[in-house]
């Protein structure tokens, strides 16, 4: 890992928006966040990630304010707007990666991290240095820039990632994003070159790979199914593939149509369907009733 330029506290060029805020000089960028601290809304275990993340005793779980995306639908809302969290340093933060362990994380999952990359670099470096040994897990929205990535190797054990669209349209329409294919293949590329092969401990939790998760929504089962063959193909039994159904239609979408409800059976069914008929092994789905509030935890400041 070296220093690079994407890196730099002026001009933030760290996602792909490319906005060039000051954010050192208090200007905000699209992700809503300006300062040189981190701002975060909660740290804790939590057990709603994937069997081999979260596991018996849970994932040390940062929740990070602002979004390079911002999706609509987002299920984490205010959360992504910047309209919940606290300033901490790097020292702090370092602090909580530790604190998370000692409550017997069983590793460090950093939710919506991309804008926070430096601050992230030093703190997982201090960290480790005082002891941190469980894996760090990068959960983003998989809108990344393959040079910030890049300066993520050797620190990032674990991809958790999103691909959450094959069609410019639809990311544009949703995120604001009609680059989204291009730039989550491009992401996805160089998150595989770094961790190529998953890595398991006796536990079945995962040391070393990347899961790409994609969130089905209602009315978008061709959508789902672009992505996952195009994952499959690509990558077949390098990464994991996680089939969420929890899409959960909250007040703010109440007047958009087609986001005001939840995903039915049957779509979900056909999705699932898919993939198997595709050959896809290695894979997490959901059952049951998942939609539930009970995934968006309270952003209350615990832990920080």
């Amino acid at each position: 890992m070296s220093d690079r330029p994407v890196l730099t506290d002026t001009g933030c060029r760290l996602c792909p928006r490319g906005c060039g805020a000051d954010r050192a000089a208090g200007e905000k960028g699209f992700c809503q966040v300006a300062g040189t601290e981190v701002l975060a809304a909660r740290a804790g275990l939590h057990m709603w990630e994937e069997p081999c993340i979260s596991g018996k005793s849970g994932s040390g779980t940062v929740f990070f304010s602002g979004c390079v995306l911002r999706c609509v639908y987002c299920q984490n809302y205010v959360l992504a707007n910047a309209r919940a969290g606290v300033p901490i340093s790097e020292e702090r933060l370092a602090e909580v990666f530790l604190e998370l362990q000692e409550k017997g994380a069983a590793n460090i999952n950093l939710v919506t991290p991309t804008h926070y990359t430096p601050q992230i670099i030093r703190a997982v470096k201090k960290a480790r240095g005082g002891g941190l040994r469980i894996p760090i897990v990068y959960n983003c929205g998989g809108y990344e820039k393959k040079e910030t990535l890049a300066c993520l190797e050797g620190v990032v054990d674990i991809y958790l990632t999103d691909f959450k669209y094959m069609d410019s349209r639809i990311a544009a329409a949703y995120s604001r994003a009609a680059d989204y294919p291009q730039v989550a293949k491009a992401a996805l590329e160089e998150m595989v070159r770094q961790q190529p092969v998953p890595r398991f401990d006796g536990d079945g939790m995962m040391q070393k790979g990347v899961i790409v998760r994609h969130l089905l929504l209602p009315g978008h089962t061709r959508s789902a199914m672009e992505v996952i063959r195009y994952v499959h193909e690509t990558y077949g039994g390098r990464v994991y593939l996680s089939l969420m159904n929890q899409y959960t239609p909250l007040p703010h979408v109440k007047d958009m149509p087609g986001l005001n409800r939840r995903v039915t059976k049957r779509e979900y069914e056909k999705v699932v369907d898919h993939a198997i008929a595709l050959g896809v092994e290695n894979a997490f789905i959901q059952e049951g009733e998942t939609a539930l509030e009970s995934f968006i935890p309270a952003f209350d400041g615990e832990g920080l």
